[in-house]
């Protein structure tokens, strides 16, 4: 395949949708939110598709873009209202203007300029609030305050953001909308047009280190629950994009009334308790109401340590306040192959309950990872019994994750397997609580190219002998299977965190890859998720020893399964963050294995490190305490040092291409300087290119592509088929 061929396919693969969430209109109807890569623009664009469920064939109703202005949307609990904060340009003076809309079906409902009020709206996944009151009168939303002018001087005073993803985040604030008497019960009915609207700002009485409220839900109209983010005891906010080990309690904060000389823009205290232990990172509350009261859900994990862990799943009945444990930490399985614990990625599913059975039990659905793959789990309410929905029974290696239900007997999942992209399902549960099979409501539509790539590749999850429970998945072509005196060259390609794990999920890129020659496999080594909390912990304090290991060995594994072969051009490796920690590993300590890397912001001298938004995480992750009064010492920085890529630099001749996000905050592109300097400087051959507005994940569209190629001529530079 040409070079241009093989850059037409990535733009194929990557172009494809991805389902961001999806929720039923009513019992035949289904909207969902679709991601899709612009190559042409260099944007993501955003689609809503409407589903139409018929009795056998689904048919999509309508597709349109969602409107560039909305920042934000939420419908009421009863789908009758839709909440939309809009942001839209000052033609005037060239800022922007913001908007609170609550609209009843087709009618604006009500609407607020909140511009002078506060700054802009908050709508990332894990500081954000959006939601309506149960008599759908009010509505919580998150903003960011207005900066201080009590003073000349207070504007310069040091404030910390939220880290990678969040830099322009500081102080995530609840807003309070109301625009009708909650007592005139207008759940079904529009609110008299007349009816005054006020916005105020909600605080409570802050604990000696501040705490930041965030992800409110409400339990009653004068009630909600929260999410409250801490500062750490020196004034630190540790970085949360891919971290569950922060200090986050859930609070308890009750309104009260609200006087009629309350203008917008007011502060309204709110009593306010923590309801779970200090020692719990909480987050993803959910809210269940009943007849017989309101329950609240929640997950946590443990605070500080590994950045990423098994999580617990919490329930609060809160007529009497009683809390319970439906599931636990899991340590190790109790079967081969069975129930490794939760692992909720970040979030339960915004519509997670169902009713199923005779008795119509309370059942919540969320998607979890199990060893190598994201499956759906059914948990019964009362005391965290766990099924899974979607074993892998016939070989096909799908991926799932739950976007919602109907709230009574019908799931909506989006899945994918390396060699299948993402397609929307629905599950229909018969009357003894089970799924019979699952009806594929929506996918792509693929063109010629992309249906032959696709049809050409075969997937597996190989286990690795004497290294349980480290497995790799395997993607290559059909055509590599037959017996040959040449293998394809390999590819290891190597996950981050180390907390976190590769799935059996669709990634363009690496089907673009194996279709221009290569086998790709994907190790799933000690510390990553979904195998046990064992198997997180027993990596702290042995990063760039066990881990490099494991990797060694998946690669000697493949080679005497005859998969793939050693010499020169047969053995690459790629990673990114503590991947690329790994490939520099693996690099430095066994030169003549890989014939050239590709690494993407890594980690490569530990001790010079602790300057990006997860200070704790050069510490814990490498055995060592870290607290307010943390220092590196000479010490401290010998140990890290020595168990850095950095230590091995003298032994590497592997040639090295590395990729730089210019504004990572989580790994200091310095790290990726100072690599690319002692490489030059040793005579080693080396590239790098640097990306301005670039972050750690090098995730832009334009940003993935061109490293895609760039990697892959590299790789094609020194292959040998």
């Amino acid at each position: 395949m040409s070079h241009l061929n093989q850059s037409s396919l990535y733009t194929d693969l990557a172009e494809l949708p991805t389902y961001n969430s999806a929720r039923f209109v009513d019992s035949n109807v289904i909207d969902a939110t679709l991601s899709i890569k612009d190559h042409t623009r260099n944007t993501r664009r955003t689609v809503i598709k409407s589903i139409f469920l018929g009795d056998s064939l689904s048919k999509t109703v309508v597709s349109s873009d969602a409107p560039a202005d909305v920042i934000a949307s939420v419908f009421s609990r009863s789908g009758k209202r839709k909440t939309l904060l809009r942001e839209t340009s000052d033609q005037g003076d060239g800022g922007k203007k913001r908007y609170v809309e609550v609209w009843f079906g087709d009618v604006l409902e009500a609407s607020k300029e909140v511009t002078k009020l506060h700054g802009t709206f908050y709508s990332d996944d894990y500081l954000s609030t959006l939601a309506f009151s149960p008599s759908e009168t009010a509505l919580l939303y998150a903003a960011e305050p207005n900066e201080p002018d009590s003073t000349p001087y207070e504007k310069f005073c040091f404030v910390p953001n939220f880290g990678e993803g969040l830099v322009s985040k500081k102080a995530p604030t609840l807003f309070l909308f109301r625009w009708a008497e909650a007592s005139e019960s207008v759940t079904n009915l529009r609110a008299k047009p007349d009816s005054p609207s006020t916005v105020v700002r909600c605080t409570f009485d802050q604990p000696s280190l501040p705490v930041f409220l965030t992800q409110a839900v409400f339990a009653t109209e004068n009630r909600i629950f929260a999410t409250g983010f801490e500062h750490t005891p020196e004034g630190r906010i540790l970085g949360i994009r891919g971290c569950q080990n922060r200090p986050a309690r859930i609070w308890d904060l009750s309104f009260l009334p609200i006087a009629s000389s309350t203008a917008d823009g007011d502060s309204v205290t709110c009593p306010a308790i923590p309801v779970s232990p200090p020692n719990r990172s909480c987050r993803s509350l959910r809210v269940y109401h009943s007849q017989s009261g309101l329950k609240i859900f929640w997950v946590s994990n443990e605070v500080g340590g590994a950045h990423a862990s098994c999580a617990s799943l919490h329930s609060l009945d809160t007529a009497d306040g009683q809390q319970s444990v439906l599931i636990d930490t899991v340590w190790e399985p109790t079967l081969e192959g069975g129930f490794p614990g939760l692992y909720a990625d970040h979030w339960l599913p915004a519509h997670p309950f169902l009713h199923l059975g005779v008795s119509k039990s309370l059942y919540i659905a969320t998607s979890s990872f199990w060893g190598s793959r994201s499956t759906v789990l059914l948990i019964l309410a009362e005391n965290g019994s766990v099924k899974d929905l979607t074993p892998d029974t016939d070989g096909s290696l799908y991926s799932w994750s739950v976007l919602g239900t109907n709230g009574l007997d019908t799931i909506i999942c989006s899945r994918s397997a390396p060699n299948i992209p993402y397609e929307l399902a629905i599950g229909r549960f018969d009357a003894n609580g089970d799924i019979g099979s699952w009806q594929v409501i929506d996918k792509p539509s693929l063109t010629l190219q992309a249906q032959k790539a696709l049809s050409s590749l075969s997937a597996s999850v190989i286990p690795i002998p004497n290294r349980h429970p480290v497995e790799t998945i395997l993607l290559r072509s059909s055509s590599s299977e037959e017996p040959s005196s040449s293998l394809p060259p390999c590819v290891v390609l190597l996950h981050g965190g180390p907390h976190t794990v590769t799935t059996t999920a669709f990634y363009p890129q690496v089907a673009a890859l194996v279709n221009c020659g290569y086998t790709v496999s994907m190790p799933n080594y000690t510390g990553s998720l979904g195998f046990g909390e064992t198997y997180v912990r027993r990596i702290l304090g042995n990063c760039g020893n066990l881990d490099v290991e494991d990797c060694i060995a998946s690669v000697r594994h493949l080679i005497k399964l005859g998969i793939s072969q050693e010499g020169p051009g047969k053995q690459f490796v790629q990673g990114g963050s503590h991947g690329g920690f790994l490939a520099g590993h693996l690099i430095g300590q066994y030169p003549t294995m890989f014939s050239a890397a590709v690494i993407r912001n890594p980690v490569i001298s530990v001790g010079e490190s602790p300057t990006g938004d997860i200070t704790d995480w050069y510490y814990a992750e490498f055995g060592m305490p870290f607290g307010p009064t943390t220092l590196m010492t000479p010490e401290t920085y010998a140990k890290l040092h020595s168990m850095s890529p950095i230590s091995h630099i003298d032994k590497i001749t592997t040639p090295v291409h590395l990729y730089i996000g210019e504004d990572d905050q989580r790994v200091t592109p310095t790290q990726g300087r100072n690599f690319y300097y002692a490489l030059k400087g040793r005579g080693k051959t080396v590239e790098m290119f640097c990306f301005p507005k670039e972050s750690h994940p090098l995730d832009g569209v334009e940003a993935a592509r061109v490293t895609w190629e760039l990697g892959r001529e590299w790789l094609d530079k020194y292959a040998k088929w």
